[in-house]
Parts: C-alpha cells; sequence; structure tokens
C-alpha cells in the first residue's frame, strides 16, 4: 500500500482481493459489554469504531460485511450504548464504541461512556487501531477533540474514516480529506491517511476491508 497525493491509501488489486476475502467470510455479534469484565478474552486481534452520533458506524460496518442487519441502524443518536463486539471466527474482532457528542444523554451516563472507553483503549492489549469515523459533509467539530484527546493520551493508533462522502462531489470530497489531514498532522497517534467511505454508495467500501485485512495480517 502507497499514499498517494492526495493523502488517501492506495492499494494493489491483491489488497483489495485480500479485503473482499476477509469481508466475505461469516462475521457474528458476539456480545455488548457494558464494563470490561464482559469482553472476550484477549485472541485475535481488533480494531475499534468511534465517532459521533449518528455518524454511520452501524451502517458502515453493514457495508463491510455485506450483512444488512448485523449492526442495528437507528436514526436515534445515542442509542449505542454499550461496546459491541462483532467477530469473524477467531481471526478478528470489530468493537464498536457508544457514539459522543450526544448532548441529550444524561452527564451521568456519557461519563460511563467515556470511562469504559477510555478503560477499553488503555488496557486492550489486542487492539491494533481505533477508526475515528467523521462526517465528510461537516468535517472535525468541537465534540470530536475530545475523543482524539482521549485516543492521543491512550496512544492507540486512530484512523479518520470520512463517512457519507456520496454527499459531496468530488473536490468537495479532496477539500474534506485534506481539511483531516491539515487537522490532525501533529496529533501523535494519528495514522496519516485517510479513508473517504459512503456505505449507500459503497465509495470505499474495498479499501477499507483491504485497510482492516493488512492490519489483521501484521
Amino acid at each position: 500500500m502507497a499514499t498517494g497525493a492526495s493523502g488517501m491509501p492506495e492499494f494493489t488489486p491483491e489488497a483489495i482481493e485480500a479485503g473482499r476475502r476477509l469481508f466475505a467470510q461469516n462475521w457474528d455479534f458476539v456480545r455488548g459489554v457494558v464494563d470490561l469484565k464482559g469482553l472476550p478474552p484477549e485472541g485475535p486481534p481488533e480494531i475499534a469504531l468511534a465517532g459521533r452520533s449518528n455518524v454511520g458506524k452501524s451502517s458502515l460496518l453493514n457495508a463491510l460485511t455485506g450483512r444488512k442487519q448485523l449492526a442495528r441502524t437507528s436514526h436515534t443518536p445515542g442509542r449505542t450504548q454499550e461496546l459491541n463486539v462483532f467477530a469473524l471466527g477467531d481471526t478478528l474482532r470489530i468493537v464498536d464504541m457508544p457514539g459522543y457528542g450526544y448532548a441529550e444523554a444524561p452527564k451521568e451516563k456519557v461519563d460511563q461512556w467515556t470511562g469504559l472507553i477510555f478503560d477499553y483503549l488503555r488496557g486492550r492489549v489486542t487492539l491494533r487501531r481505533v477508526f475515528v469515523l467523521i462526517d465528510a459533509r461537516h468535517g472535525l467539530k468541537s465534540t470530536d477533540t475530545p475523543a482524539l484527546d482521549l485516543l492521543d493520551k491512550a496512544a492507540v493508533t486512530y484512523q479518520i474514516v470520512l463517512t457519507k462522502a456520496d454527499a459531496l462531489k468530488p473536490p468537495g470530497q479532496r477539500k474534506a480529506v485534506e481539511a483531516v489531514l491539515a487537522a490532525t498532522k501533529k496529533r501523535p497517534a494519528a495514522f496519516p491517511e485517510v479513508l473517504l467511505t459512503s456505505s449507500r454508495d459503497a465509495i470505499g467500501i474495498a479499501e477499507m476491508r483491504a485497510t482492516i485485512a493488512g492490519i489483521a495480517a501484521q
């Protein structure tokens, strides 16, 4: 894999095929957990999905796996209130984390989610990367800053994934990528490449699968 001039990764046909094979297999929902004691024992590599409420985490997970109902989607922000664990046998796990930035959630609930997320990030040896989903139409917002600060503090590598890219024309897509790269350039744990996706139009899904397959193979 190489990085293009746009700051977006470029993939070989072999990498794309590896991603297709990985996600063509049978993914299952394992469990939702409210504390670290409920997590499965550490084993295969894990990646995690983070992002503001209603940014499209569940839709992206369904698009990656080709399973329309693997992850529940909702138009109600803040529905995901647990660490939801999905697995491909003993090969790889994906952890869907609670959405952040939902102002109407009670403060004690938000504090509980934040504590759970930080404990997971800080203590999970098998966690390889966190994908932080950002709505391409709006870019990074003030509500994203605490989440990125938390990831930097936990020293967990994270990569920005722009969602809902179908709403932008190519010049707008490039501008969104450039803005994110500029904003995260000096963040110590930020991965220096951005993925551009659309669950609706399958933009970037093959590339994200290839990225995850590469991580799983490390």
